[in-house]
């Protein structure tokens, strides 16, 4: 009997993943909200064989990140060790975020003697023209010079044990690329451009951005916008990765034509939705929150002029401060017509939309903050009145015979009702409510369109504007709550941009249940549309802007703001429902995947060791 010989295995390599990002541990954008929300997905899957680089910025590291003193004979420890002894400040330790992975950053602000050789190799070696660049780039040469080091240590020493894949985010973290792929380091490495540089510049500047891509010299646009270096560093990064990947289709066309290279793979981008999840219990969030929403609003408004608050909606936009890219001035000229729409059906309903986006300003408005201080004390007299009726209330009816409800205002002194008369005429004012809520520190596009559309808080319009140029958080006095409870608080988030690689706003709606509309020229709209034949339905309008002008866009979007209006209370909670029920299509536990098949490819395309 022949022996049956089982043939052998080849033997499977531990491996490792390294994340290298400009915003790990330190909050810029939205690639922030990108690398910490898909940590914990991470971590569930790699373990500890998952780390990430990043800068080392003390003010910012301190609230985030836990040193680990005593460095560990991991592949970790062992390299920022060696580092260490080359001279470097590397430091060690904990990201403190849901997962809590293991980080490295660097202080590369102590090599920055070097900076002049580290340009005239990135120079020499790859023609990357460095002179006279802002201090940012400066900055993110000295980084990826740490980031170089350190990979190439780590490879050099490890590369022949481990299948080791690095995936760098965006170019402010891939200035190592272009000398990682000459040298031929052991190591996988993806790219990933959450928006090309180009792109960010040209879409509100060049008329039919999308149309024209392909007749573009990548070279002389960069050199027109006075960005040369940057788009320089992300040409290279996207010539020298073995993977090459961006976050949405949209942006997909702009790096065929910008950046010399097709996209290998899209990335489309989530969160950790279990952050979000209330079940059973969203509904009742919305209504708590949206009675804070209230209480901002009477005191915003009815000192001047009062409307129902049971036939308010409330809308919002926030995001970067991009006019034209984000879709400020399409959502302003819609709301202007809706304005009009609902005083010619002699409609009842209020909206208050609010745009939330940071600028430069010296304070806030000392007469909002005054209205709302009044108002709080308005609350605090009431309060004080309501306790002395309710206490000779009980005596006079537990001991008069009379069983008619007596005269309450013989139960208040005349010292609070003095009080409350002198308070509540101190706050009434005749002037409009104002449209901003700080000091500008100069007038912007913003205050420009509200100002020519006559856009001013009038007691007949019926579409109130908040400009509020600052983050809304707990510490914020006027609402008094953070940004997440403030969405879930509103009844409609409007997000029609016209230049957005993928865009976390309206996702962040969908997962709090609340309706939102984007656009089909946003990566977020575009996969909406390639992956739910009707999304409205569920919730996410998507307007097209890819086939329209500006003003059939302004129109369209007026229109469906309008219906959204007319819609009734039973419509609005159900959607509410269908919006929510949608929200785990976009867990990063699902969504992984699609990173799991970057990192993959990466090491099937390196050079063998």
């Amino acid at each position: 009997m022949a022996l049956e010989i089982e043939p052998i295995k080849p033997k499977v390599r531990p491996r490792l993943l390294i994340e290298t990002a400009w915003e790990v541990c330190n909050q810029v954008g939205g690639i922030y909200t990108v690398i910490r929300s898909k940590v914990p997905a991470m971590v569930e899957k790699w373990g500890d064989d998952y780390f990430l680089l990043g800068p080392y910025f003390p003010d910012k590291a301190l609230a985030e990140f836990e040193p680990i003193e005593d460095l560990d004979d991991s592949v970790l420890g062992k390299t920022v060790r060696k580092m260490r002894e080359m001279g470097y400040e590397v430091q060690y330790g904990y990201w403190l975020v849901t997962g809590k992975p293991r980080i490295v950053l660097f202080n590369f602000h102590t090599i920055h003697d070097q900076l002049d050789a580290i340009k005239f190799e990135l120079w020499n070696r790859h023609q990357l023209s460095t002179l006279n660049v802002e201090d940012l780039v400066n900055q993110v040469i000295l980084f990826g010079e740490c980031i170089r080091v350190f990979l190439s240590e780590l490879s050099r020493d490890f590369g022949a044990k481990y299948d080791i894949t690095a995936h760098f985010h965006e170019w402010m973290a891939a200035t190592a690329l272009p000398d990682l792929a000459r040298e031929a380091t052991r190591l996988g490495t993806v790219f990933t451009t959450h928006a090309t540089m180009l792109g960010r510049y040209m879409a509100p500047n060049v008329p039919n951005f999308y149309e024209h891509l392909p007749s573009f010299n990548w070279r002389e646009q960069a050199k027109h916008f006075g960005i040369e270096t940057q788009a320089t560093i992300e040409y290279l990064a996207a010539q020298n990765c073995h993977v090459m990947t961006t976050v949405s289709d949209v942006t997909a066309k702009e790096c065929e034509f910008l950046l010399g290279r097709k996209c290998d793979l899209t990335l489309p981008n989530g969160l950790n939705v279990t952050r979000f999840t209330a079940t059973h219990e969203f509904q009742n969030l919305h209504v708590q929150y949206k009675e804070k929403i209230h209480q901002f609003v009477m005191g915003h408004f009815f000192q001047s002029y009062s409307f129902d608050l049971d036939k308010t909606l409330y809308f919002f936009t926030s995001g970067r401060f991009e006019y034209s890219n984000k879709g400020y001035d399409l959502t302003l000229e819609a709301l202007n017509r809706l304005n009009a729409k609902l005083k010619a059906t002699k409609s009842d309903v209020t909206i208050v939309m609010f745009i939330v986006t940071k600028n430069p300003v010296y304070s806030m408005d000392a007469d909002v903050l005054q209205s709302r201080a009044v108002m709080a004390e308005i609350r605090q007299t009431c309060e004080a009145i309501e306790k002395q009726i309710g206490e000779q209330l009980f005596m006079s009816s537990a001991t008069s015979n009379d069983l008619k409800m007596p005269d309450l205002n013989q139960f208040v002194d005349e010292y609070w009702q003095l009080r409350l008369r002198r308070t509540v005429q101190s706050w009434k004012s005749h002037h409009l409510p104002k449209t901003v809520t700080h000091y500008l520190k100069q007038e912007d596009a913003i205050v420009d369109f509200l100002r020519k559309a006559n856009l001013q808080n009038h007691e007949s319009d019926r579409v109130k504007i908040v400009y509020h140029p600052d983050f809304i958080a707990s510490t914020n006095p006027l609402f008094g709550m953070d940004y997440s409870q403030f969405v879930r608080g509103c009844h409609l988030g409007i997000f029609p941009s016209y230049y957005e690689p993928w865009g976390y706003t309206p996702l962040e709606c969908v997962v709090r249940g609340v309706p939102t509309i984007t656009s089909d020229l946003s990566g977020f709209g575009d996969y909406m549309n390639q992956i739910m034949a009707d999304p409205e339905n569920w919730g996410v309008y998507v307007l097209n802007r890819s086939q329209h002008d500006f003003h059939q866009a302004a129109e369209t979007l007026s229109e469906l703001l309008f219906k959204f209006v007319r819609a009734s209370r039973r419509d609005r909670i159900m959607q509410r429902n269908r919006t929510e029920s949608i929200s785990e299509v976009f867990d990063w536990k699902n969504l992984r995947s699609y990173y799991d098949t970057a990192h993959d490819l990466s090491l099937k395309r390196r050079k063998p060791a």
